[in-house]
């Protein structure tokens, strides 16, 4: 009888998730074909695509660079896989302009960050948990970024690492795949989709 409570909020807690998955609809963020629905820049050598694939590659230079979308968004969940090539990958995902989900190694840090928001003027407020055991080096891996007002959450291959209240943070914007510059670096990405909320 004591168990009844617990029984229900679990029940709950199962309808809420799932009345939450219910409202995603994801559309396709890369065609896999070509860069439709981004703004590449004109002197393009950092963004190719290749059999599904957008692979980044640094330039001889190693000049930085953003492949921002053309489309602004608010309210959204994005999913996306990405493998690391070679070099020291130094990548990640802008999250409405400014604020960012580092994938790969902090040039601040000089340690990976994978998960963890990096914020302009306040670097990594906070740590994703255990990505040293969740990351596969050699092979895809799987990334839910969710942005709920100012609140984003990342999982990583299918299980929660980080959450975080920005102060700062944009109500819409593009959203940006990230090139560091000053590194010899190459990161593949596949299957990015999303669904606004």
């Amino acid at each position: 009888m004591k168990t009844a409570p617990l029984s229900l909020a679990l029940i709950a807690a199962a309808c809420l998730s799932t009345a939450v998955r219910a409202e995603e609809k994801f559309e396709p963020l890369f065609n896999g074909k070509d860069l439709s629905g981004w703004k590449a820049p004109a002197d393009n050598v950092w963004y190719l695509v290749n059999d599904g694939i957008l692979q980044i590659r640094s330039s001889p230079d190693q000049k930085g660079s953003v492949l921002w979308t053309e489309k602004e968004y608010s309210n959204f969940v994005m999913e996306l896989e990405f493998k690391f090539i070679s070099g020291t990958i130094d990548s990640g995902v802008h999250v409405r302009n400014e604020d960012q989900i580092q994938i790969g190694i902090s040039g601040s840090l000089k340690r990976d960050m994978t998960g963890s928001p990096y914020i302009p003027g306040k670097g990594y407020p906070v740590e994703a948990e255990g990505v040293k055991e969740l990351l596969k080096l050699d092979d895809w891996n799987h990334m839910r970024i969710e942005v709920r007002g100012m609140e984003y959450a990342v999982s990583l291959n299918g299980k929660k690492v980080m959450t975080y209240k920005s102060e700062s943070g944009k109500e819409k914007g593009p959203i940006g795949l990230q090139l560091h510059g000053s590194r010899d670096m190459a990161i593949d990405y596949r299957n990015l989709k999303i669904s606004e909320l």
